[in-house]
């Protein structure tokens, strides 16, 4: 069993994104296996979902945005214990300032946001690739989203691995698996999110990653439903999608 460490951030965390049609979105991803959980038009309109496993934040807003976002019930000690790191923390402004934001960004440029907790909101409880039991990997019918298959990561690029590293180490992750083949990569989690840190120029965007025995089947059946904006294929079984605001999912297939 991976002994995973204490959240440093918050008590939950989701990915947000921005989309300048929440309902075209929301529809995207509820054939991904996601399904609404909460919607609200304050302070912006928005939609929480959840395939079971990972947690988004869906925002209306037509300028493009993809972050990690934590919840925190101790905002202002955590903003205090990043800035002692150095972090360049940034607060940002909401309306009547009953919510508070801050933001961050990796050495990289991947966004991260610190939230004031808000009540109702709730880590998932159902296991990523990383809290399930690797027996059950190749168990399609033991996975959350029957529909993607196992939340494997939050992939980003990275110029340097090890600054990578040092810097998510900063924020209370610890690296899990570190690989020299085919570039340097790593996977990374503070308990609540999983990263993948990856020195390559193969992609230059944040992707979701789920892995899945039966992906073949899966991406047929997406493709069914109407799913065809792909990006890269390779013999069926390894693709990314795009969605509607232009973010990227990544589907691979687990083993040969």
């Amino acid at each position: 069993m991976i002994s995973l460490p204490t959240p440093k951030l918050g008590e939950v965390t989701a990915i947000t994104i921005t989309t300048p049609d929440l309902e075209l979105s929301a529809a995207f991803y509820k054939k991904l296996g996601f399904q609404e959980l909460f919607r609200s038009d304050f302070p912006f309109p928005l939609i929480q979902i959840s395939d079971g496993a990972l947690l988004m934040m869906l925002r209306q807003d037509k300028k493009p945005y993809i972050a990690l976002t934590y919840y925190s019930k101790e905002i202002e000690r955590v903003v205090d214990e990043l800035k002692k790191e150095m972090i360049n923390v940034q607060e940002m402004p909401t309306p009547n300032n009953m919510v508070r934001r801050y933001l961050f960004q990796s050495p990289d440029g991947l966004t991260i946001s610190i939230v004031s907790f808000v009540d109702g909101f709730t880590q998932p409880p159902g296991p990523t690739m990383l809290t399930m039991p690797q027996e059950d990997y190749m168990k399609p019918e033991k996975y959350v989203n029957k529909t993607c298959g196992m939340f494997g990561e939050f992939a980003h690029p990275v110029k340097n691995l090890d600054a990578s590293v040092s810097f998510w180490e900063k924020l209370g992750f610890k690296t899990l698996s570190k690989f020299s083949s085919p570039y340097p990569w790593a996977i990374a989690s503070d308990g609540l999110a999983v990263v993948g840190l990856h020195q390559t120029n193969h992609f230059e965007h944040p992707a979701i990653t789920y892995f899945a025995k039966d992906m073949q089947d899966k991406i047929a059946a997406l493709r069914e439903q109407g799913i065809t904006e792909i990006t890269d294929t390779k013999a069926n079984s390894n693709i990314t999608l795009k969605s509607p605001e232009g973010q990227h999912i990544n589907l691979f297939k687990l083993g040969m």
